[in-house]
């Protein structure tokens, strides 16, 4: 998974501006956020644009997986995930900040996309690869969501996002039990140990927008 590691380095270097500039369309979406605080910057647009891909990046890669392994997990989280996405579209719509959504399986970022790729074909291997590649997911999201928080002031999209990482820890809780189950173990790749033992440690938390 080291090779996922460092494609994640080179997306979150360089994916933010590349999403400015290729996103082309909107959508509606019912979702409505509090935006008590309506100053965004071009590094918050980009972080909303950045995030609707990552998420769209785990409802795919748990849809294929689902359709392959029949795991419940994937069954579960991958509704979930349709969730994440349609609160990101909820602020993107609301901030008048164009997107578009490519097809199952289909990225405009192109380092989202050869993640995507890699998951499918490790996964695709057996039923562990396929939970390990699920943990690794809500893994990364979770590190990129507080990397975002940390650097807006954006009242709006830190309520959004924190509550998409609460729901992110809960499914790496999910997937490691059921790696753990399995007689397997996970290695954190974008956690530090101690973060991640904290989040795998702690009980299931109800995540509310």
């Amino acid at each position: 998974m080291k090779l996922f590691r460092q494609i994640r380095a080179n997306l979150f270097i360089f994916g933010l501006p590349f999403l400015l500039a290729v996103f082309s369309c909107n959508n509606d979406d019912s979702y409505v956020a509090d935006l008590d605080n309506t100053n965004l910057t071009n590094e918050d647009s980009a972080a909303l644009l950045f995030m609707l891909e990552e998420e769209k990046l785990a409802r795919d890669t748990y849809t294929y997986l689902e359709g392959l392994w029949e795991i419940n997990q994937f069954s579960n989280i991958k509704k979930s995930e349709q969730s994440h996405m349609d609160a990101v579209i909820g602020l993107l719509d609301q901030y008048n900040i164009a997107y578009t959504l490519l097809s199952y399986g289909e990225f405009n970022n192109p380092d989202i996309q050869t993640l995507y790729d890699q998951f499918i074909d490790y996964g695709s291997e057996n039923r562990a690869n396929a939970l390990e590649v699920g943990a690794n997911i809500e893994d990364l999201d979770i590190v990129d969501l507080a990397n975002f928080i940390d650097a807006t002031t954006n009242s709006a999209m830190i309520k959004v996002f924190e509550s998409l990482q609460c729901g992110s820890r809960n499914h790496l809780r999910s997937f490691v039990t059921a790696i753990e189950v399995s007689g397997n173990t996970y290695e954190p790749q974008y956690l530090t140990l101690e973060d991640y033992t904290l989040i795998i440690n702690d009980s299931l938390e109800q995540c509310g927008r």
